[in-house]
């Protein structure tokens, strides 16, 4: 097997003496590109984001932005990697550097002071200069929308260049202020003709390697298709299932957590298609919320609602279905959602698949009936989809946190009665559930004030809701209620509009 290598800034370089478990971040920093820097270890902050070749949605390659502090580098063996370093472009006997376009604005437009959250913003920047369809919509300036699933933000969240600010949200800076980088975001221009970046990007991405990289006892695994995953899995149980390793990274950096196995499974082919049916759309469990987000295009309207809630763009840049489900965790924010809309899990062993209801997935605190040597293989939403439906996260920010509590809702209402409801509710649980009591007390009711708040007493007390940091159990409830008298007073402004 060929020795573990990855391109940085275009310059080869293999992965070894690294660990399995060092991270982007460690790796780049310990060979001299210390713009990449460490601010949270936790995918919070964004200074260390880098850029990653992908498979694109509109042309053959996308440059991606990802938290370096999460991957770990044998995950990215064989592929395409640029730091903020790689961007500028090297100067000819003797002559200085020229900056790249986001490095000139930053620069002149006083997006940095510090300096130290500056290369984090500018290869998330670069990243939406780089997205092909960023300037094809110049509505988005108004924020009227664009159609391409990039954000959901006002005409203050997108600039008259196509630029969306949301795709800087998961960047932090401390003493600068957002004026400037907004300014410097929404000043750049479009790539030109001889910029070596955007020419890649018409060129395929590197393909996935098979990986065994191994030292000091501790091995990192990426199988070529879900067969010899299913098999590894069966001979390896004491392996760590990871895609994005936005959960994994968390663990490793912050928990010093270690595994003897990982197995990565974010590229395998049989996990990353979508494919749209007559009665159902299939998911595939490997996809990043990213690329669902712009391959299915709003077509799935309670997803898109979803999408710009979840962390930040650098986040959903890596992390997966399979992944927020796999975790079991009761406040991710993807499980009231697919509670709503019906959806099933597909799981796959060594010995054949099973298709599972997600309300009857999750079976306790982080466990569900996911048997060892089982991958999420796709997530399957039941077509046709319900047309009244809403996503409410109630946090104490309003991008990049986690959820106190998450609602969900699906609804047929039809001649002004209620023909179906399905509800799903995270961070009221230990597991994300379905309201059916809430379910069952707006079905053949006319949808109108006396139900709905008759519901939302009954909502109020689903689930068991806990004190913790984020939330006390009576604000959990009372949330729960207020949810659903929101929803209705946005159909009722709907329906009068």
């Amino acid at each position: 097997m060929v020795a573990a290598r990855i391109t940085v800034n275009g310059k080869e370089t293999p992965i070894s003496p690294a660990a399995p478990h060092t991270t982007v971040l460690d790796f780049l920093r310990e060979r001299g590109l210390t713009g990449t820097k460490e601010g949270c270890a936790e995918g919070e902050c964004g200074a260390c984001s880098v850029l990653v070749a992908r498979p694109g949605v509109n042309k053959p390659t996308d440059w991606v932005a990802v938290n370096a502090c999460l991957v770990p580098v044998a995950a990215l063996d064989g592929q395409e990697v640029i730091t903020s370093e790689g961007l500028a472009t090297a100067g000819e006997s003797g002559m200085p550097a020229t900056l790249h376009p986001v490095q000139e604005e930053m620069a002149v437009r006083g997006g940095s002071q510090c300096g130290y959250c500056t290369p984090g913003f500018i290869c998330s920047m670069a990243s939406e200069y780089y997205r092909p369809d960023r300037c094809a919509h110049p509505d988005s300036a108004e924020g009227t929308g664009t159609g391409t699933g990039t954000g959901t933000g006002t005409g203050t969240e997108h600039g008259p260049n196509g630029f969306d600010l949301h795709a800087l949200s998961g960047n932090l800076c401390r003493c600068t202020g957002y004026r400037p980088i907004r300014d410097a975001a929404f000043a750049v221009g479009t790539p030109t003709e001889n910029d070596p970046l955007a020419r890649r990007r018409e060129q395929s991405p590197p393909e996935p390697v098979s990986t065994e990289y191994t030292r000091d006892d501790s091995t990192f695994l990426r199988p070529s298709n879900l067969a010899d995953a299913l098999q590894l899995l069966r001979e390896r149980t004491d392996a760590v299932v990871v895609a994005g390793s936005t959960d994994w990274g968390v663990e490793v950096n912050i928990r010093s957590r270690r595994a003897n196995c990982v197995v990565a499974v974010d590229r395998l082919p049989e996990l990353r298609e979508i494919r749209v049916e007559s009665d159902h759309i299939e998911i595939g469990a490997a996809q990043t919320l990213t690329e669902i987000e712009r391959r299915l295009d709003g077509s799935v309207p309670l997803l898109a609602e979803l999408f710009p809630q979840f962390a930040s763009r650098l986040i959903r840049n890596s992390a997966t279905l399979g992944g927020n489900l796999g975790t079991g965790s009761p406040i991710g924010d993807s499980p009231p959602v697919l509670l709503a809309l019906e959806a099933s899990v597909v799981l796959a062993g060594a010995d054949g698949e099973r298709e599972v209801p997600l309300s009857d997935y999750f079976t306790g605190y982080r466990q569900s009936v996911r048997r060892p040597g089982e991958l999420i293989r796709a997530v399957r939403i039941p077509l046709p989809l319900s047309p009244v439906t809403a996503f409410h996260k109630i946090a104490k920010r309003r991008f990049d946190d986690i959820s106190s509590v998450a609602v969900a809702f699906a609804l047929d209402i039809e001649d002004g009665i209620v023909r179906k409801a399905r509800i799903g509710l995270g961070g009221v649980a230990a597991t994300p559930i379905r309201a059916l009591a809430t379910e069952a007390a707006l079905e053949g009711k006319p949808w109108a004030a006396e139900t709905v708040e008759a519901a939302s007493q009954v909502l109020q007390a689903q689930g068991t809701p806990m004190d913790d940091h984020r939330a006390s159990a009576g604000y959990r409830s009372a949330m729960l209620g207020q949810s659903l008298l929101k929803l209705y007073a946005q159909t009722t402004e709907a329906v009068s509009s």
